[in-house]
């Protein structure tokens, strides 16, 4: 850094002064989220670890090979015996392999692959939900910042009002109840304002929490796409698109298959084996017998089928079917359960939005005419026809309307994304993060697919979601925001 930048620096601190916040996006926001934040980046190692039952369940049909090595020490030994053996090694090992296993290994390789897709499903869920999160902190932030910019223009109005009132109060043309009320609405208006302040702080530290930064100066975002027109319809794609209901129905797939793998606990296994066994002393026998010739290693080998009828194991098959018969009619019941909640969540999210528009609309209404009642007032009272309790009224009115304005849309965004998310339609594909890498589970789920290997190995993983601790505290204050080189 050149001497003269360093000198800049210097004065903008010793004079407190703040540079201006660049431009956020809500596309910069939701990008970031996906990149950095923690519980995502949980819910994919999460998926990681289910893509890996599939192959368990298929190590269960393939080859088991094992190999035994011995060596022994003969410490004690009949001093009578005509042939003495001091030591050894013996080498045995097995190759089996399953022919049947009573369709227990086919079912818990099918009820694995479920599971996978319903994780996928999940992992969609978890992606929707942080994004409306990252939407709802995005939005609470742009209001607040207007509410307290609401507020404290308030507090400079009712400032000016107490000014001009004690003056008038000085020439005996008001009276001290009038000066009272003013500084009343006064102390009113600046206890709203630091309720505003505070608000606006915990808005900003959720959206560190969620997305990973301190927000800049947020930008408008845009326009909301393919929202529905009726709330049937909005059902109608919310029934084959939402992730949780995917995930139920999977999940319901998954335990019809873990049913019909408990039959096999009590059918017959066959397996197909080979037990070949080396044996070596080492050239440690030794004979009294004369012309003993002493043959010190041998090899011997078995193949043979092996059959495993289970005749009685103590009641465990019939519990074990019992367990997955309850578990498969738990998950149907949660899978009605799940079909319910995403009806209702779409209805409601439609109802919430279509009232949001509703009351922008009206809120828009209400300002423009609560600033003509204010300049009314204002001029009425200038001619004896108004007291100052109708001014502080009447700009308490449109301070109201104004932040019911504000808080609508903020409202009417939150619920319509909150639609979006409900229809299944609010993940990074659909909100157009495709300018960076995006997560692909499903090409991870196919790396370890077929995975046979027993030496096949991966890197721990490291933590890839930011800390926040680094950030600083929050404050109330709005910085100028900078566009096009040009502050405003």
């Amino acid at each position: 850094m050149s001497a003269r930048h360093l000198f800049m620096a210097a004065l903008l601190a010793s004079t407190g002064l703040v540079a201006p916040a660049y431009a956020d996006t809500l596309r910069d926001a939701l990008a970031s989220a996906y990149e950095t934040n923690p519980n995502l980046a949980a819910a994919r190692q999460g998926q990681r670890a289910t893509n890996e039952g599939v192959p368990l369940a298929k190590a269960n049909g393939r080859p088991d090979i094992t190999l035994q090595p011995t060596f022994f020490e003969n410490i004690l030994q009949d001093s009578g015996g005509s042939v003495v053996q001091a030591r050894g090694i013996n080498v045995n090992g097995t190759v089996s392999a399953p022919l049947y296993a009573g369709g227990g290994i086919k079912n818990a390789v099918r009820a694995s692959e479920n599971r996978v897709e319903a994780g996928f499903a999940s992992l969609r869920g978890t992606e929707s939900a942080i994004f409306s999160a990252v939407v709802g902190a995005y939005m609470d932030v742009i209001r607040d910042e207007s509410i307290v910019d609401l507020n404290r223009a308030q507090v400079g109005v009712l400032t000016v009002n107490l000014d001009a009132t004690r003056d008038r109060f000085e020439i005996g043309d008001l009276t001290r109840t009038d000066v009272a009320q003013s500084e009343a609405r006064l102390a009113l208006a600046t206890s709203n304002m630091e309720t505003a302040r505070a608000n606006l702080i915990r808005s900003k530290e959720i959206y560190i929490q969620l997305v990973g930064r301190e927000p800049g100066q947020l930008e408008a975002p845009p326009p909301l796409p393919n929202l529905p027109l009726t709330p049937d319809s909005a059902v109608t794609v919310a029934l084959e698109s939402n992730p949780d209901l995917i995930s139920a129905r999977e999940t319901r797939e998954a335990a019809r298959f873990d049913r019909r793998a408990a039959n096999a606990s009590r059918l017959p296994t066959i397996s197909v084996f080979t037990s070949p066994s080396y044996s070596n002393a080492l050239n440690s026998i030794s004979s009294n017998i004369p012309g003993f010739v002493a043959d010190n290693s041998a090899l011997n080998a078995q193949a043979g089928v092996r059959a495993t009828i289970p005749l009685y194991q103590g009641g465990q098959p019939a519990a074990q079917i019992r367990q997955a018969q309850a578990r498969l009619g738990q998950a149907q019941e949660l899978e009605i359960a799940a079909e319910r909640e995403v009806i209702a969540q779409t209805r409601a999210s439609y109802a919430s939005w279509r009232a949001a528009l509703d009351v922008i609309a009206a809120s828009e209404r209400a300002v423009s005419a609560n600033e003509l009642s204010l300049e009314g007032t204002r001029a009425e009272n200038g001619v004896g026809n108004r007291t100052i309790l109708d001014i502080l009224n009447a700009e308490q009115e449109l301070l109201n309307s104004k932040v019911q304005l504000v808080a609508a849309r903020r409202n009417a965004y939150v619920a319509g994304f909150t639609l979006l998310a409900a229809m299944g339609k609010a993940e990074a594909r659909d909100l157009g993060l495709e300018g960076g890498a995006l997560y692909d589970p499903v090409a991870d789920y196919q790396k370890v697919d077929g995975a046979w290997n027993d030496w096949s190995s991966q890197p721990d993983p490291v933590a890839k979601s930011t800390r926040t601790v680094d950030t600083a505290a929050q404050k109330a204050e709005i910085e100028p925001i900078v566009t096009d080189g040009k502050i405003r």
